[in-house]
């Protein structure tokens, strides 16, 4: 059976999938803002030791649809072994469905447009890119590592290979200064991505604000909870979406928003408006409910 090397993190449409650590950490661990694999060195596992833990699972293998492949950006992993990887679940698990995994823009643009072919082909049908902003001079402050045009290129690439995203923006990352900007390009990169799958978090503190400031490059002044609500008003406005499914509703987030973008966008706009415009009887997720 599977021993997992904690801390352990997966997306929360991830509930009901096998969670395999085929790496530990998290490849680029630099961002200012993270704390989910502060506390481990990256390293990728052995193969022999994941292909045992796979056969291990085997009285079960009827039962497994979902795998999804951990920790932090497995897809950093060589096309190679990530193909032996895939042959390897599809050969145990006769009825999996998907392969899904967390990933960097780097990690997508390091494999060839055949490569990611075979690799969708194969199973891996979604991957969970944190693109935090469309602003490239908040993604340098905040070290991110990655440009507007470095992602927008290497997901659009995923797609083109017939992998779905589902993608997420940091609503508050930039501070009072930032706010306006981070809004307006985070929606025009989203635009170019015009991704199957967009949600929002807020940023949080989980090492406490002071050491956030710390690892931020610029001034930083926290929006409060009506700024927040205000910079999501201008993210959706600037939004042109086909297709999309959105949601704001995890439990960071004040103010619970779901929908088709852009079926809905008038109906989440005219929400947010509502709060804005009687933030007293708004019904937001009071604090003690946010669970951080």
């Amino acid at each position: 059976m599977i021993n997992y090397d904690e801390p352990l993190f997966r997306p929360p449409s991830e509930a009901y999938s096998l969670i395999l650590q085929v790496s530990l950490g998290c490849a680029w661990n630099k961002c200012a803002f993270c704390e989910m694999y502060s506390s481990k060195q990256f390293r990728v596992r052995p193969e022999t030791d994941v292909f045992t833990e796979i056969e291990s699972l085997s009285p079960y293998s009827d039962q497994i649809r979902k795998v999804f492949l951990a920790d932090g950006n497995a897809m950093v992993l060589s096309f190679d072994k990530l193909s032996r990887l895939l042959d390897k679940l599809n050969a145990c698990f006769p009825k999996l469905n998907r392969v899904s995994a967390y990933a960097l823009p780097r990690d997508i643009e390091s494999k060839t447009d055949e490569e990611l072919q075979i690799l969708a082909s194969k199973g891996l049908k979604l991957l969970y890119v944190g693109i935090e902003s469309g602003d490239d001079e908040l993604l340098q402050v905040i070290n991110k590592g990655e440009s507007f045009k470095s992602t927008s290129q290497a997901l659009q690439k995923a797609r083109q290979a017939g992998i779905k995203l589902s993608v997420m923006i940091l609503n508050g990352l930039g501070g009072q200064k930032f706010s306006e900007q981070h809004a307006i390009n985070s929606a025009k990169l989203v635009n170019e991505i015009q991704p199957e799958f967009l949600s929002t978090l807020v940023l949080s503190y989980p090492h406490g604000e002071e050491h956030f400031k710390q690892k931020f490059n610029d001034e930083f002044i926290p929006l409060n909870t009506i700024e927040l609500i205000a910079e999501m008003k201008v993210f959706i406005e600037t939004l042109s979406l086909e297709n999309t499914v959105f949601r704001s509703d995890h439990a960071s987030n004040y103010l619970i928003l779901k929908g088709n973008l852009s079926r809905d966008k008038d109906e989440l706009l005219n929400r947010i408006n509502g709060v804005l415009n009687d933030p007293n009887n708004a019904k937001l997720r009071p604090e003690w409910m946010r669970g951080l």
